[in-house]
């Protein structure tokens, strides 16, 4: 039962009782404010949709860690959204209670956000935030989630977005522009439709020249710069059987024959028998890999002491820089040139 009391100094304390029977207060200035506020609570009581007000006096940040600790996704799920909450959500809404996040302090981060991050990244921040709020809005410490109907950036396709490298292409321009100890993964992953992974997982049990086919049975996670073998792939889906292009037999026998590696280990490993990580391969050998066959930017010697080297930017900005070695200029070009999304032509013919 719910009722108004006078206080000592003059004021009014609403009083009222939890579902849980706990006894609860909160005192106005005036007997008609009191009133007021117990009418908001006994309509929440009889619909089932109490909210403690004083559970909004939680920090955004305590819950958060609460809501990361309690999930149960895979270490590279975990990996991404704690980095993400730590470098754009916590910085932002750590320090907030709860019940002060309001809807238009919401859609001016998201704006302001968008103007120095991708769409992509803006994205992300904004799903995170919200998956928060909503676990809030189900434990009863707010009313409402903040992040219902806020604006995004849109995403916009750039001309670099969903390239597609022909198999002649893969063959004769960026396999024979790739370190010769990293093609035949390249290969792989193209001619069998693997994700990175997939590939970077693959051992000899798993693996049937003779039959041209190989199984998908495992994966290779990194988390941390850390990478560790998952007996399953994906999705359940993912587990499947693979047949392989005639071309691409050859090459992974001949990688084979030159990198022998025992059955425990992957057989695209580093030089040290270990996986291969994948932000160290994009940056050390895809993407230069990439600028040398000239499909992320272009390479021209100057003369005997200078290359140039042009590519495109995030941006659509057209850069263009001069080196003295050719190692030198295809860093930068593959470093800060655009993303580009490869897909493989016809990865199961020929």
């Amino acid at each position: 039962m719910s009722f108004v009391s006078r206080t000592p100094e003059g004021n009014y304390r609403a009083n009222w009782r939890e579902p849980s029977g706990r006894q609860k207060a909160k005192t106005f200035p005036t007997k008609a404010e009191a009133k007021r506020f117990l009418a908001e609570i006994d309509a929440g009581l009889s619909r089932g949709l109490y909210v403690d007000p004083h559970a909004g006096r939680l920090f955004f940040a305590t819950h958060a860690r609460q809501w990361l600790d309690s999930r149960n996704d895979e270490l590279t799920t975990k990996a991404r959204d704690a980095s993400i909450m730590q470098t754009h959500v916590i910085p932002q809404w750590g320090t907030w209670q709860l019940s002060k996040i309001d809807h238009l302090s919401m859609q001016k981060w998201i704006t302001e956000l968008g103007t120095h991050r991708s769409p992509a990244t803006v994205a992300e921040a904004h799903r995170l935030t919200s998956a928060v709020l909503r676990s809030a809005v189900r434990n009863r410490l707010i009313a409402f989630n903040p992040c219902e109907g806020i604006r995004l950036p849109r995403r916009r396709r750039h001309d670099t977005a969903d390239q597609v490298i022909s198999r002649e292409d893969l063959r004769s321009k960026l396999l024979p522009a790739t370190p010769h100890r990293y093609r035949a993964i390249i290969a792989t992953a193209a001619g069998a439709g693997l994700r990175w992974g997939e590939a970077a997982g693959l051992r000899l049990d798993a693996l049937d020249l003779q039959c041209a086919r190989l199984s998908v049975i495992r994966t290779v996670v990194e988390v941390g710069g850390h990478t560790s073998f998952k007996p399953y792939p994906k999705s359940s889906a993912g587990r499947r059987t693979v047949p392989l292009p005639r071309w691409l037999v050859p090459i992974i026998t001949e990688h084979l024959d030159r990198y022998p590696v025992p059955a425990e280990a992957p057989i695209y490993a580093n030089a040290v028998g270990k996986p291969l990580r994948r932000t160290l391969f994009r940056s050390r050998v895809w993407r230069p890999a990439l600028v040398r066959a000239g499909m992320l930017g272009t390479l021209t010697t100057i003369d005997d002491n200078t290359v140039r080297a042009s590519w495109t930017d995030s941006n659509g900005a057209t850069l263009t820089k001069e080196f003295v070695t050719e190692r030198e200029a295809v860093t930068p070009s593959g470093r800060n040139g655009a993303s580009v999304p490869i897909q493989m032509e016809c990865p199961f013919r020929g």
